[in-house]
């Protein structure tokens, strides 16, 4: 009988291995495979780690050029990192310590001019540093731009709480406490959230008759607290336009409509006097053409989001 060896003397049979190698490769977490297994969940991650060696890289170290030619690339640059994805298959092409340029020239080296050449759009971040790296390289690929002004609505937020604490006005102020998500979503969403709420309170409700157990305690009231600040504050009302408005711009599928609605909020944000709102306003007319190019191509970066949530330390 064959046997591997993990974590010092502890051995596995050859069957059990491939069984979780197997587990693993039909996309079961380290944990789902531990417990149907038995094994050590450190032992499951060592056999994880060996089957991604196997697969992405050559020899242990390098990573395998892609397989398949991806048409839309994502990328997202971060404090600690640069990754980009395959939009449509969302596997992860490239990883990168840092956020320097240099991390997408050897990107680039990395698969190749010709398999560049297949690539028709990239969207990424506002960091221009990207943007001219990829014009540099690969001109034939559309950049393409996508940034929701929820960091404007939380320094806004931020900015009228300081405001009111110093002009002794403290139940408005402890009113912005916390009110980050509220503020940065839609209508919809904080619907949705007030009618579960409506339907864990009817099912608590229903527990306490039939089986007297604990309930978990629901909140809502979100859509009303919402309105409430946007009535009390005009700056968070023209934020929370400006926002919708957004928002609205990037459902078009015509990139002259798409301009005309970025014209206009670039429009709203110089008329206003705060310093957030005529920063934004230039971040738009700096990368106009980025921008409205979502307009033919509908890919952002928000799927990396996700899957930088997944990997980030």
């Amino acid at each position: 009988m064959q046997f591997h060896l993990y974590a010092g003397d502890h051995r596995i049979t050859s069957t059990l291995h491939s069984f979780a190698m197997y587990l693993l490769e039909l996309g079961l977490t380290n944990k789902i495979v531990s417990e149907l297994t038995g094994l050590d969940k450190n032992t499951v991650k060592k056999i994880d780690k060996e089957r991604l060696l196997e697969k992405y890289t050559a020899d242990g170290r390098h990573l395998k050029k892609p397989e398949r030619q991806a048409k839309y690339l994502l990328h997202k640059g971060h404090e600690y990192a640069t990754i980009i994805i395959d939009l449509e298959m969302g596997h992860v092409l490239w990883l990168a310590y840092g956020k320097k340029k240099k991390a997408i020239y050897d990107f680039i080296k990395f698969v190749g001019e010709e398999w560049m050449d297949g690539e028709e759009a990239v969207a990424t971040d506002m960091n221009s540093d990207y943007q001219e790296v990829f014009e540099d390289c690969c001109p034939h690929i559309q950049v393409i731009r996508k940034n929701f002004n929820d960091k404007i609505v939380a320094e806004v937020r931020k900015d009228e709480q300081r405001r009111l604490y110093s002009a002794g006005r403290i139940e408005e102020a402890k009113m912005l406490k916390n009110t980050k998500y509220i503020l940065t979503s839609n209508r919809q969403t904080l619907r949705k959230k007030d009618d579960k709420a409506k339907e864990d309170r009817k099912a608590n409700i229903e527990g306490k008759i039939f089986d007297g157990g604990k309930q978990k305690e629901t909140i809502g009231g979100n859509e009303e607290l919402y309105d409430s600040l946007l009535k009390e504050n005009k700056l968070l009302f023209l934020s929370d336009m400006v926002k919708e408005k957004l928002s609205h711009a990037y459902t078009l599928g015509d990139e002259c409509k798409m301009a005309k609605e970025i014209t206009e909020i670039i429009d709203i944000r110089n008329d206003s006097s705060n310093k957030h709102f005529r920063w934004f306003a230039r971040l738009l007319e700096n990368h106009f053409e980025c921008i409205i190019a979502h307009g033919t191509y509908k890919i952002s970066s928000g799927k990396v989001e996700g899957t930088n949530n997944l990997i980030k330390p």
